[in-house]
C-alpha cells in the first residue's frame, strides 16, 4: 500500500489525470490542475450529460439537469439581451430554492459576478451590499423583494428585479418569464480562470462586511480537490483506476446557498452529477423524513445541525440507512458528536470536516472516515496545492505543536477584498492569507484549530481558548448547547464564563457536577468561574456561528 505522499506524487505527475503545474496566479506562484476547467461555464456545461436524471428537488417540485439547462440558457439570454455582460454585478437573494443554483449558474455562464445576498439581512444591509459591489440587477424571491422598497432601487441605480417564489410586484419581473424560452442558447463569452465569479460579504462583528472576490479558479480548484481527495483514497487502498471523482450522490443540503460552504456544497454536487433535496429551513424531523423517501446519501451541516439530527427522538423511526456520509463544518464539532457517528452507525457511515473560510473558497483542510475517528479534535490535512503554516505574528512558521495563527496559501485563496485595498493588504501577505484563526500542527502535519484569536480568553496572562472548554462542556449530559466567552474581570483582566442551554431534565442544579467534570478535564485556570444558564437558544448568524459578541454584551451586565 503506498503513503499519502507517494499516492500524491503518482496521481499529480506529468500527464496524470490530476497534474499539478506552475501558474501565476495574481502575481503568486500556485499549483494547479492542469487538466481542470478553465471556468465555471465550461464546468456547467458538461453536466448537460446528466439528461434527464434529477437534480434539484424542493418539496413536490423535481428538476433534471436537462430542464436546468433549459431554464439557465433561457435566464442567460435574457440577461445578456437586457445589458448584462461580463463583469457586470448581479445580485442573489433568496432560501434555498431550486432557482438559486439555476441564476447562479445563469450569470456564471454569462461572465458576470454574482454578489450573494444573505437572506438574513435587513433592508439597509442589502442598501450596502448594493451600495458597495455596484450591483443593478437583482434576482430573488419574495421574502427578499419585500425588502428592496422602490426607493431604495432608485437610489442603488437597481434597473431589474427578477422574482422567484412570490408575487411580482413593483416592477419585478416573474421567474417564469425569464426562463420560458425553450430554444435559448447561452451567450458566446471568454471567460479566464482568475476572472471575478462571486463577492460573498463576511460575516464581520464590527463594521461593515468585507466583500470577498472569488474566482472561477477558486470555485474549480474547490470542485478537482473534491475529486482529487477520491482519486487519493483509492489509490491508498490498492487501486490502479484512477476515478474522475466521486459517483453521483444523493446529498440533503443544510447549508444556504449564500455561505460559502453551502455555495461550494452546491457546484460540486452539480459537477458530479449528483441530486440535491432542499428545504424551506432546517427542521430535523422533516430531514429524517426526506432522508428516507430520497434516500438520500449524504447530509453536512453546522454541528448544532448534525446534533439535532442525531438526537432526534424520531430517528430510529426512519430508516435513514442509505447515509454514507455526514460532515460536519462553519463551526467547531464537539468531538463527542464524531465519535457518535462512528458508534451509533457501526462504522457505515463516514464523518468528516472541513476547514475553510470565505476567503479560502471553503474546505482548504479536510478530514474523513477512520482518520478523523482517531482524531475527533482535528480539522485534518492541507488539500493537495495548499499550504497551511502556523506563524506568530510577523508571519514566522513556529514548530510542530506550538499555537499561533493558522495561515493559508494556494489556489483556492480569493484575490482580496471588493474596494477595500487596506482590508486586504491587511489579511492577504505576499502568497498568504491570515485566518485569525489560532491553531497548531502536530508531527504528522494534521492542523487542529483551537480558536478564533478575537474569542481568545487571556485570563490573567495565560490564554484560554474557548473551544478546548466547550468539547470538554459537550462530553457532560446536562450540556444540549453551549459558548464560552471572557467577560472582564478587575484583577485578571478577563475571567472564563459559560453559556449552557441544558438537556431536558437539567439546569442551574446541575451546576456543581458539570463543573466537577471540567475540573477533571482542564487545568484549574480554564475552568469557567461563572455558569450562566438559559432556556433559549444561543444566538447564531445564518451560518450557525455563535455571537459571543451578543453573549458578552448580555452577561458583562
Amino acid at each position: 500500500m503506498l503513503s499519502r505522499g507517494d499516492a500524491i506524487a503518482a496521481l499529480t505527475a506529468a500527464g496524470q489525470p490530476y497534474e499539478l503545474v506552475n501558474a501565476n496566479v495574481h502575481g503568486h506562484v500556485r499549483r494547479v490542475f492542469r487538466n481542470a476547467p478553465a471556468s465555471l461555464r465550461e464546468q456547467w456545461l458538461a453536466t448537460a450529460a446528466h439528461g434527464d436524471r434529477p437534480y434539484l428537488i424542493y418539496e413536490d417540485e423535481v428538476i433534471t439537469y436537462a430542464e436546468a439547462h433549459r431554464q439557465v440558457n433561457s435566464l442567460a439570454s435574457w440577461l445578456s439581451e437586457n445589458g448584462v455582460g461580463k463583469g457586470d454585478r448581479v445580485a442573489i437573494g433568496m432560501r434555498n430554492y431550486p432557482e438559486f443554483a439555476l441564476a447562479f449558474w445563469a450569470v456564471e455562464s454569462i461572465g458576470a459576478i454574482v454578489v450573494s445576498l444573505n437572506a438574513w439581512w435587513i433592508t439597509e444591509e442589502m442598501r450596502y451590499a448594493f451600495g458597495d459591489s455596484g450591483a443593478t440587477v437583482a434576482i430573488v424571491d419574495g421574502e427578499r423583494l419585500e425588502r428592496l422598497p422602490a426607493s431604495m432601487r432608485a437610489e442603488c441605480g437597481i434597473r431589474l428585479v427578477v422574482v422567484a417564489k412570490g408575487d411580482a410586484v413593483d416592477g419585478a419581473v416573474p421567474w417564469s418569464d425569464v426562463v420560458a424560452r425553450a430554444d435559448a442558447r447561452l451567450p458566446e463569452v471568454d471567460i479566464a480562470p482568475d476572472d471575478d465569479s462571486t463577492i460573498f460579504y463576511t460575516s464581520g462583528t464590527t463594521g461593515f462586511p468585507k466583500g470577498a472576490i472569488g474566482t472561477h479558479r477558486n470555485y474549480v480548484t474547490n470542485t478537482w480537490n473534491a475529486r482529487f481527495s477520491t482519486a487519493l483514497a483509492a489509490r491508498m487502498a490498492g487501486s490502479d483506476t484512477v476515478p474522475a471523482g466521486p459517483p453521483p450522490a444523493v446529498s440533503l443540503s443544510t447549508f444556504p446557498f449564500f455561505h460559502i460552504a453551502g455555495l461550494c456544497g452546491m457546484i460540486n454536487q452539480t459537477a458530479f452529477g449528483g441530486t440535491i433535496v432542499n428545504q424551506f429551513k432546517w427542521d430535523a424531523g422533516e430531514a429524517l423524513r426526506l432522508i428516507e423517501k430520497h434516500r438520500v446519501s449524504q447530509i453536512g451541516g453546522v454541528p448544532t445541525v448534525v446534533r439535532s439530527l442525531l438526537e432526534h427522538p424520531d430517528r430510529d423511526r426512519h430508516d435513514i440507512s442509505s447515509l454514507t456520509s455526514i460532515g460536519q463544518g462553519g463551526a467547531p464539532p464537539s468531538p463527542d458528536t464524531i465519535l457518535r457517528i462512528g458508534k451509533d452507525f457501526a462504522g457505515k457511515v463516514s464523518p468528516g470536516n472541513g476547514y475553510g473560510l470565505t476567503e479560502t473558497t471553503a474546505g482548504c483542510i479536510a478530514i474523513a472516515g477512520p482518520a478523523y475517528l482517531a482524531r475527533p479534535e482535528s480539522s485534518g490535512l492541507p488539500v493537495v496545492g495548499t499550504d497551511v503554516k502556523i506563524a506568530d505574528d510577523d508571519g514566522n512558521e513556529l514548530a510542530r505543536g506550538q499555537i499561533g495563527e493558522v495561515w493559508v496559501s494556494g489556489p483556492n485563496n480569493v484575490r482580496g477584498y471588493w474596494n477595500k485595498p487596506e482590508a486586504t493588504a491587511k489579511a492577504f501577505v505576499g502568497e498568504w492569507f491570515r485566518t485569525g484563526d489560532a491553531g497548531y500542527m502536530d508531527d504528522e502535519g494534521y492542523v487542529y484549530v483551537v480558536d478564533r484569536i478575537k474569542d481568545m480568553v487571556l485570563r490573567g496572562g495565560e490564554n484560554v481558548y474557548c473551544v478546548e472548554v466547550e468539547s470538554a462542556m459537550f462530553e457532560h449530559d446536562a450540556v444540549k448547547d453551549c459558548a464560552v466567552i471572557g467577560l472582564p474581570h478587575e484583577k485578571l483582566g478577563e475571567e472564563v464564563a459559560a453559556v449552557v442551554v441544558p438537556s431536558d431534565g437539567y439546569g442551574a442544579h446541575s451546576e456543581d457536577d458539570l463543573l466537577a467534570h471540567l475540573k477533571s478535564r482542564l487545568a484549574p485556570f480554564k475552568v469557567p468561574s461563572k455558569v450562566f444558564w438559559q432556556v433559549t437558544e444561543l444566538p447564531r448568524n445564518a451560518t450557525g456561528k455563535v455571537l459571543k459578541k451578543d453573549l458578552r454584551d448580555q452577561y458583562a451586565q
